[in-house]
């Protein structure tokens, strides 16, 4: 098997294949994670109703998983769909929720036309992309709003950026990083990108969390 996806920073791959590795125990764990956090899915709540309010435009949900987030964005009356880089996860949210749309891709660069979503939602997906190609996510991030489109990140955060390497997780072998960022780190590069930062939101670890977690809005301009 080759070591990486052909045309694709090389993370990708181990970041696909290490999901497919425990796509079905990580869907099993986090097969609701918004249940019990009632913080989360007030955010997750309000910017759905933010993106109704502009129009009719899709949400995508980008690194979905076992897309639970996805159906309570459609539940909320949002017109969304799932992307993940996972096939393995992608086929278990198809499973799951057969009345949405899943689709294998890369937030690097997602198959989707140029304005045309009224939101992206990314609940720690980010986690996994370098620095160096943090810039390039979120400019894609833009290239697919309508103006006016919002976008909602979630993340693990400390007081200063680090990272985290596994070789092992659910008793599966895998290679995955994992990188912490400060909600300023971020919002300079959502700022960079064209976009305007209008909410942060700071929740300390719940009792099953080792890190707190930081939430940003983010909208494209008219």
């Amino acid at each position: 098997m080759s070591s990486a996806i052909p045309g694709s920073p090389d993370f990708l791959y181990a970041t696909r294949t290490s999901y497919d590795a425990i796509a079905r125990p990580y869907s099993e764990q986090f097969a609701d994670h918004l249940s019990g956090r009632p913080l989360d899915l007030a955010l997750v709540t309000a910017f759905a109703e933010l993106v109704r309010a502009a129009g009719t435009a899709p949400v995508a949900d980008v690194g979905s998983g076992p897309g639970q987030v996805t159906a309570r964005l459609d539940a909320l009356g949002v017109p969304a769909f799932g992307v993940d880089v996972s096939p393995g996860m992608v086929a278990l949210a198809r499973q799951a929720h057969p009345g949405l749309r899943f689709h294998v891709g890369s937030m690097t660069a997602l198959d989707l036309p140029d304005e045309t979503l009224g939101g992206v939602l990314a609940l720690y997906s980010i986690i996994h992309v370098p620095d160096d190609h943090l810039p390039v996510v979120f400019e894609e991030f833009r290239r697919v709003l309508v103006p006016g489109g919002h976008v909602l990140l979630g993340f693990q955060t400390g007081a200063q950026d680090g990272r985290l390497h596994l070789e092992e997780r659910f008793g599966r072998e895998i290679s995955l990083d994992y990188y912490w960022r400060t909600p300023d780190a971020v919002a300079e590069q959502l700022v960079k990108a064209g976009l305007r930062v209008e909410a942060r939101v700071l929740r300390e670890p719940a009792e099953d969390e080792v890190r707190a977690r930081a939430f940003l809005l983010a909208r494209k301009g008219d």
